[in-house]
């Protein structure tokens, strides 16, 4: 299996797969994180059964759901220090004559208001257009997840429609917005 190593750079950040020297930069940032900020917002989360050991099973697990293209999942880190700030997975939806994914994307509560989640989310569109071969990406937004829609639009995806009933959360199909932009 060949390791999935595509990254890449902006001014301030650099994203790319997590690696296994990652772990202690990673659990840091998670115990870091304020308290929620809002509905989506998982805020502090448990990280007890985080050890380094399922930390590193973990990594190789990304690494063979790239492997077999169904998942790619790149971690953003800030320049300056290398703090691990947030995470972005492309998720392949279809190829063939589609070349079709949806993806993510989580920034830890401490960074934002930084401009960092648009910058990342920018860059890592253009790695997954140029080097995963994508056509069309696409993100699925909760119906009242301001945030996520502002940071899609700013980015330069486009409304497409509202799916109803479309993904399973919290014991109940919910209605989601498709965002979408397609390669140049």
């Amino acid at each position: 299996m060949q390791p999935f190593t595509h990254q890449t750079e902006t001014e301030r950040l650099i994203i790319r797969p997590l690696q296994k020297d990652d772990y202690t930069n990673w659990l840091t940032q998670f115990e870091n994180r304020l308290p929620s900020q809002h509905q989506y917002d998982e805020g502090k989360m448990d990280m007890s059964i985080c050890t380094e050991e399922w930390f590193h099973q973990l990594v190789d697990k990304y690494q063979k759901l790239a492997a077999e293209d169904k998942e790619y999942i790149l971690d953003v880190f800030r320049k300056e220090d290398q703090a691990h700030i947030g995470t972005i997975d492309f998720s392949t939806i279809m190829r063939s004559d589609f070349q079709w994914a949806r993806f993510g994307y989580t920034i830890h509560n401490q960074f934002w208001r930084q401009g960092y989640g648009k910058e990342a989310v920018k860059a890592a569109l253009d790695l997954a257009f140029q080097k995963l071969n994508y056509h069309r990406i696409e993100a699925h937004i909760n119906l009242d997840n301001e945030p996520s829609k502002h940071l899609a639009e700013s980015v330069g995806m486009q409304y497409e429609c509202t799916r109803k009933g479309f993904i399973y959360e919290d014991d109940v199909w919910t209605d989601h917005l498709v965002y979408y932009i397609n390669s140049k």
